[in-house]
């Protein structure tokens, strides 16, 4: 069965890499988010792993979701299974680390984002690009006020501007640059990670992601019902989606 996504061990199997595995943009499509929603439902019985490390295959951490599954009657579905992974994360409360090279956009920067650590190399793009294409990215409207505050995370929804890593890391979106994210996470790990209970981390976790999480738990419906209740009732959301497929230019109405 193809799942576009693979897995590895580390930390002395007692973490996991988690590799989005569709190059050449590791695009977030029905299959990869399914996949990686029954990868998460069954790390309920790995009690002893203290990590998660996503990264990307090839030279890009994630183009994002894809276009297509964004349209008519797709559209609930793939939110529903897009916000199912941070959901069923939420659940597990392992630490995660995103390791960021090339782009991470859309989905994944969403992706990235939602992780407690992001490692990023200097050179990496971040971006929400949906208001482009006049739609809104739900997860990020939530993740991005609390992790860099409401005025940056207005300017990357609203804009839809892409940063590089550096700038993301004066922002506060990344913790660390690295050359070579996918090792620094390891040697991180490593260091603050594996010395202590997994256990307790997973605790942890839960404790300094209480807010975050009950945030994250209401505000996904509401935020949901919003775009696909009346977003996408528009005429210029589902404009802009049809203009990104059919490559031109979208002609707006304005409502």
């Amino acid at each position: 069965m193809t799942t576009k996504i693979r897995t590895e061990p580390m930390l002395s199997g007692q973490g996991l890499r988690i590799v989005l595995d569709d190059p050449k943009g590791n695009v977030l499509d029905g299959v990869m988010m399914a996949s990686l929603n029954e990868l998460f439902d069954s790390l309920q019985g790995r009690p002893e792993l203290k990590l998660l490390c996503f990264t990307g295959a090839g030279d890009h951490f994630s183009f994002g979701a894809s276009v297509p599954d964004h349209v008519g009657p797709k559209a609930g579905a793939m939110l529903a299974g897009f916000h199912g992974m941070f959901l069923r994360l939420v659940k597990l409360a392992i630490p995660t680390v995103a390791a960021v090279k090339g782009r991470c956009l859309g989905g994944g920067m969403e992706v990235a984002i939602f992780c407690n650590r992001v490692i990023a190399a200097p050179t990496a793009t971040f971006g929400q690009p949906e208001i482009q294409l006049a739609v809104l990215p739900p997860l990020a409207s939530l993740v991005l006020p609390l992790k860099i505050g409401q005025s940056k995370a207005d300017d990357l929804v609203i804009t839809g501007r892409s940063i590089t890593g550096a700038e993301a890391k004066d922002f506060g979106l990344v913790d660390q640059l690295a050359d070579d994210p996918v090792a620094a996470a390891e040697e991180w790990a490593t260091k603050e990670l594996l010395p202590k209970s997994a256990s307790s981390l997973r605790w942890a976790v839960r404790s300094s992601r209480h807010a975050f999480n009950q945030q994250l738990t209401t505000g996904i419906p509401a935020l949901e019902k919003m775009y696909l209740e009346q977003l996408m009732a528009t005429h210029d959301a589902n404009e802009g989606l049809a203009a990104f497929l059919e490559k031109r230019k979208p002609v707006w109405t304005n409502n």
